[in-house]
């Protein structure tokens, strides 16, 4: 930025329309105050015009409010009624020679600012500073070596509960923060995503520049934000504005000043790592299911997340991008759907709508008598069981509830037979390859006789085979893996038949 000086320049901040930001350029005077550690003016608080992408026509943001000792860097509330910033302690008052840095807070009432109040969570033994207010100014991000976190500085969160009163202070936790420094918080809340400064994490040295999604009450995978905005030196203090695609960040890089200056930059895409898996869960006729439990898995089958379908039955999540994901869809009286899903390629919403087919349960159709072939019997055992084919979801072969009701009944008749054998023919409908089919059908006879050889005597007599699309029950046939049936009639041929080959 061309508001760049010879000075310090860093730590910007958006009020109202233009950047309020920390700079120790400090106006001639007859006396002027140095910070005894580096020779520099003492922090003060700037405002600047935002011109064609610059930063121009800076003043003191309040010129009463220059202290004796720094000031800056500032965070204000969407509308600018309420701002936090970072002072020092004019006195040290703790055994390590460090001046503590402290947080005060100020209102914009009757067109002037407030008196300064102090944070509550200010304490003269660590330092607490470089706070982000919400857009609301209810909750405060802000930075503190305080007992109790992960090493060096970490970042910490405050609500207000009521009344004007902070609550107490949440750390991040060790997603966020780690044995290093972690500093300058913006939360993006257009895209629920956390920017931070950081020395921990791994980086192209200094401090990088760092982003998290926020996910309900858990943070996702910390990614650095890369080149440009990061170098070998010390990158910190990204601000985004979502409606201009635009932000500042600061860095001490080669080519500047020589000491921290504001650079801007030009959001080309999202610099948060996450992307938006979303979709709707509807039945077969586009019906949405509202409350159906939607949930999302890694590629190892590692719960990530659980929501509940809207009342249009639409969901979705933030997941991390380059990763392989798979999603379930369940509601009672419907047969589970499963769905994979990816975040590799330039999509930042990936869509997967989830279908999902009515169980069969006893009452919805007749029952299917079990056949018998070329077999002597004394008397009409497939009338006695009266089994009927069980059925699964599309290119599913796991056994639903409704399923297991079949297959107990067959294991009650087994145990009561000890001698009688059973033949599973499983069957697909005509969608997918044959040979693809063919394997389908063959999973479904092992999972339907894998449960039942699990509750029988002798369990080695009942055995399956898969015939994949070659016996359909209907004229649901494909050509090129199309067809005009619907959901419910390709249902038909997904089954497991029971026949009696042994009494």
């Amino acid at each position: 930025m061309s508001i760049n000086s010879a000075s310090q320049d860093f730590g910007t901040a958006y009020y109202n329309k233009q950047v309020v930001y920390t700079s120790s350029n400090a106006s001639p005077k007859m006396i002027k105050r140095r910070d005894n550690r580096n020779n520099e003016p003492y922090f003060n608080l700037y405002v600047a015009d935002i011109v064609d992408g610059q930063l121009k026509s800076r003043e003191f943001f309040d010129k009463k409010e220059n202290g004796k000792m720094h000031d800056g860097p500032a965070s204000f509330s969407k509308k600018g009624t309420f701002m936090a910033y970072t002072k020092n302690a004019e006195k040290d008052k703790s055994n390590d020679n460090i001046v503590e840095l402290r947080i005060f807070t100020r209102s914009f009432v009757n067109e002037k600012w407030s008196e300064p109040v102090a944070f509550t969570h200010n304490n003269p033994s660590y330092s607490v500073g470089l706070p982000h207010l919400t857009s609301d100014g209810k909750t405060m991000y802000f930075v503190s070596d305080m007992p109790g976190g992960f090493g060096g500085t970490d970042i910490y969160r405050s609500t207000i509960v009521s009344d004007g009163v902070w609550g107490a202070p949440e750390n991040l936790g060790n997603v966020i923060n780690t044995e290093g420094d972690e500093m300058f918080p913006f939360l993006d809340e257009s895209k629920n995503t956390l920017h931070f400064a950081s020395n921990g994490h791994f980086g192209l040295g200094g401090l990088d520049i760092f982003s998290s999604p926020m996910n309900g009450g858990t943070w996702g995978k910390v990614t650095n934000a890369g080149t440009p905005l990061n170098t070998h030196m010390d990158d910190y203090a990204l601000i985004t504005d979502d409606k201009t695609s635009t932000g500042y960040f600061s860095s001490n890089r080669v080519g500047g000043s020589g000491k921290d200056d504001i650079y801007g930059v030009d959001l080309l895409s999202n610099i948060s790592n996450s992307k938006t898996i979303a979709g709707t869960v509807t039945d077969v006729n586009a019906n949405p299911i509202p409350g159906a439990t939607v949930k999302l898995f890694d590629e190892k089958g590692v719960e990530i997340d659980e929501v509940k379908a809207n009342d249009d039955g639409s969901f979705e999540f933030l997941a991390d991008t380059d990763n392989n994901f798979k999603l379930t869809g369940n509601k009672k009286d419907y047969l589970e759907a499963k769905k994979a899903a990816n975040t590799f390629g330039i999509e930042r919403v990936i869509t997967v709508n989830l279908k999902l087919l009515k169980d069969f349960d006893e009452d919805d159709e007749e029952e299917v008598v079990v056949q018998e072939e070329d077999i002597d019997v004394e008397e009409d055992l497939g009338a006695k069981i009266k089994l009927k084919p069980i059925y699964f979801g599309y290119d599913k072969y796991d056994i639903s509830p409704t399923a297991a009701k079949e297959l107990d009944k067959m294991v009650k008749v087994m145990n009561q037979f000890p001698k009688m054998e059973i033949e599973l023919k499983s069957h697909t409908d005509c969608r997918g390859s044959k040979a693809y089919n063919d394997a389908l059908s063959q999973r479904r006879a092992k999972s339907s006789a894998d449960y039942i050889k699990s509750r029988i005597t002798n369990p080695e007599r009942i055995y399956g085979k898969g015939y994949g699309e070659t016996k359909l029950v209907n004229n649901c046939a494909c050509e090129e893996n199309e067809s005009n049936c619907s959901s419910e009639e390709h249902q038909l041929n997904r089954r497991t038949e029971f026949i009696v080959k042994k009494k």
